[in-house]
């Protein structure tokens, strides 16, 4: 049940990136902080926590028009959030 009483939504998008952007903080915390890494992270996390609050945006958008191009921010944030992850990676080869 959700804070209405309603039955939960199967695909609870604005949950499950909610939950996706608390993982990527935890995940940046543990990433050994070094002159390179510092940078990345910050980008990591920035792209990572974004596509939550993007989806929030089209969630509540005012036309078709304005929902689909804020999804698309999505896309492109969760491309660059993988994007930062490989980079992470590789700069720490641990």
């Amino acid at each position: 049940m959700n804070d209405e009483g309603l039955k939960p939504k199967k695909y609870d998008l604005e949950e499950r990136t909610s939950k996706f952007a608390e993982n990527v903080v935890e995940f940046a915390k543990s990433v050994p902080k070094t002159v390179v890494t510092i940078p990345i992270i910050g980008q990591f996390v920035r792209a990572g926590t974004s596509i939550g609050a993007n989806y929030c945006e089209a969630d509540g958008a005012e036309s078709r028009k304005d929902f689909v191009h804020k999804i698309s921010i999505c896309k492109k944030e969760s491309k660059e959030t993988k994007y930062w992850l490989r980079v992470i990676a590789k700069s720490c080869p641990d």
